[in-house]
Formats: structure tokens, C-alpha cells, sequence
């Protein structure tokens, strides 16, 4: 199922149970994904390990915390839910628009650090489509953000694209180029199962703060000193570092609150670079306009465009 065919929204057929580690807690986690009705939109369901409080909070960019080592949707001070882009990732590359992910801890299950077993869960629950019509966000003009020798930029295109390149000083992965259109296809074949990644001189460091404490090699491509991947199994795909940058960033762009029609292209981007472009977009009224399925089917004359009011949505201003 190609973009441009699903006028309608979707949710799950059944509910859909994770069991993991966070990969920066190294708490276990237990996460389940529930049908929701049209309009409710991802929304996370979270209760606090610590105090048992439970808070309802919108996978939308107005609920970002922080976007240090992850996307953090919520109150880091209070509750909060982190590493969201995986989930989502896999939520938007395969189309679905309502889903109550209720979860355990203030962190995902990293799982084995890709997309690729929320794909294969959901696929085999399978998916429902809802009677109303999905909401597109169409991007109709370019909005760039540069950071230090970074940039992130969202351009006007017929379709959901990214085009993600990183340079990296060490010679495990360079510099790397991923280019493509996004469908449910495209995401599980050439994406979903990128990994993240790390360099063991930084693994250390941050295990020392306290951070990536759930990391090994069970879910991370981690490079030695030696500039070499130890993962006895080696990469899952030449390219592998780029294509999870590709994934974060659709995990990341996901959290616009509806499907994007555009290109995202970046250079050394990463999770602030990525929600920051998001956000020039949304401050910009002149910048993006809601449509509705029917506007994208191809031979569409400009006046049938079908004009979707934004409410039911993500809220635009934070």
C-alpha cells in the first residue's frame, strides 16, 4: 500500500506487547500498542516507575522535552517518555494514525535497536482502516535550519522523501549518503533494520554518567578504539550508519502529528537538528497547509484540493 492510496485513517487490529530493556536506564520495560479510535493520534501512556503516576502525552512535537541523546516527549523532571523515534519511525512508514502506547517506564524498549521488530509485530497483528479521512501535512515552501556546520532543511515534494547524509571522522563510516522515498515497502527493506550506534570511547562515557546503561551489542553497531565494528555479525547493510540516521529522522518528523507530504534533507543532523527544522516549519502558517487524502492523488487539479481543518490535530503553536 503506497502512500497516496490510504484516504482513510488506520489503527491496530489487536493490541501488540513489547518486553525489553530501556537503552539508557537499563530498566526493563513492558510496552503494549492498542487500537484507538480516528483522531485520538499516537498517544503515549505512561507510568512513572517512580511514583506510579500515569500521564497521557501526545506524540506531537509541543511535547518535547528534550532531544539530547534521544527524543524525549513530556516533563523530564517529571514524567516523560524517551527514545520515541523508533517506535514512531515504524508507526509512520507503516501508515498508522491512532495508537494508545502504554508503557511502564520513562523509556521504550530499545528492543535490538532498529525499527525492525515493531514492523514485524504489527504486521502480524495487522491493521485496520478507520472511516475517517486522514490528514496529510504538506509542505509548500523550503525552511532550513542551520547548527555549526550542521543543516536541516524541508522542501515542497509530490511524496515523502529523505535525504540524509553524515560525515564522520572515523573510517568505520565516513562519509554516507541515503536518498529515497519513504513507503511501508521502501521503510522495511532498506531501513527498519538499522541499528544505532556508538563508538565504545563514548559508550564508556556515558556508562560512567549513568546513561546508556541498557546498551550492548545485543542493540547497538558499536565501533572500538580500533575504529573497527566488534559486533561479531558485522553490519546489516553497507551503509547501515546513515540508514539509522534516515530512521530517526522519520521517528523524529513523525511527531509533526500527521504524515508528511515534503523532502527532509540534512548533513550531520541528529535529534535536535531534526526537531528543530520541525518546528521552523509548524511557527511558519505560510510554510504548510493540511490536506486531505484526496488532494494527493496524482492528476488532481489545484482547485479540488480538499482543505482538512487542522483542530483535530496536533495543536501548530507550542
Amino acid at each position: 500500500m503506497g502512500m497516496n492510496v490510504l484516504g482513510f485513517q488506520t489503527t491496530l487490529l489487536d493490541r501488540v506487547e513489547f518486553s525489553g530493556v530501556g537503552v539508557h536506564s537499563g530498566q526493563p520495560v513492558s510496552m503494549s500498542l492498542l487500537p484507538a479510535e480516528a483522531n485520538t493520534g499516537i498517544l503515549f501512556s505512561v507510568t512513572c516507575p517512580k511514583t506510579g503516576e500515569t500521564r497521557e502525552i501526545p506524540a506531537t512535537v509541543n511535547s518535547i522535552g528534550a532531544t539530547d541523546l534521544c527524543t524525549v516527549l513530556g516533563d523530564p523532571a517529571g514524567v516523560y517518555i524517551a527514545t520515541t523515534e523508533h517506535l514512531m519511525a515504524a508507526l509512520v512508514a507503516l501508515n498508522i494514525d491512532n495508537v494508545i502506547v502504554e508503557i511502564d517506564s520513562a523509556e521504550t524498549p530499545v528492543m535490538d535497536g532498529s525499527s525492525h521488530e515493531f514492523i514485524e509485530a504489527i504486521n502480524a497483528v495487522g491493521i485496520v482502516e478507520l472511516g475517517e479521512p486522514r490528514c496529510y501535512l504538506k509542505v509548500l515552501k523550503p525552511v532550513r535550519v542551520d547548527m555549526g556546520s550542521s543543516w536541516g532543511e524541508l522542501i515542497p515534494y509530490e511524496g515523502t522523501r529523505f535525504e540524509i547524509e553524515i560525515d564522520f571522522d572515523s573510517k568505520a563510516i565516513g562519509r554516507q549518503l541515503f536518498k529515497g522515498d519513504i513507503t511501508a515497502e521502501s521503510f522495511t527493506r532498506e531501513i527498519s533494520r538499522a541499528r544505532t550506534f556508538g563508538f565504545m570511547k563514548d559508550v564508556e562515557r556515558l556508562w560512567a554518567a549513568g546513561f546508556a546503561l541498557g546498551s550492548s551489542l545485543e542493540n547497538s553497531v558499536v565501533i572500538g578504539n580500533d575504529n573497527r565494528v566488534i559486533n561479531p555479525e558485522g553490519l546489516r547493510y553497507e551503509d547501515e550508519f546513515v540508514r539509522h540516521k534516515t530512521l530517526d529522522a522519520i521517528g523524529d518528523l513523525a511527531l509533526a502529528g500527521a504524515p508528511l507530504i515534503g523532502c527532509f534533507r540534512s548533513y550531520r543532523g541528529g535529534h535536535k537538528l531534526n526537531s528543530l527544522v520541525l518546528k521552523a516549519l509548524l511557527s511558519d502558517r505560510s510554510a504548510f497547509e493540511f490536506v486531505g487524502a484526496s488532494a494527493l492523488r496524482p492528476r488532481v487539479r489545484h482547485g479540488e484540493l480538499v482543505a482538512v481543518s487542522a483542530p483535530a490535530y496536533a495543536p501548530i503553536h507550542s
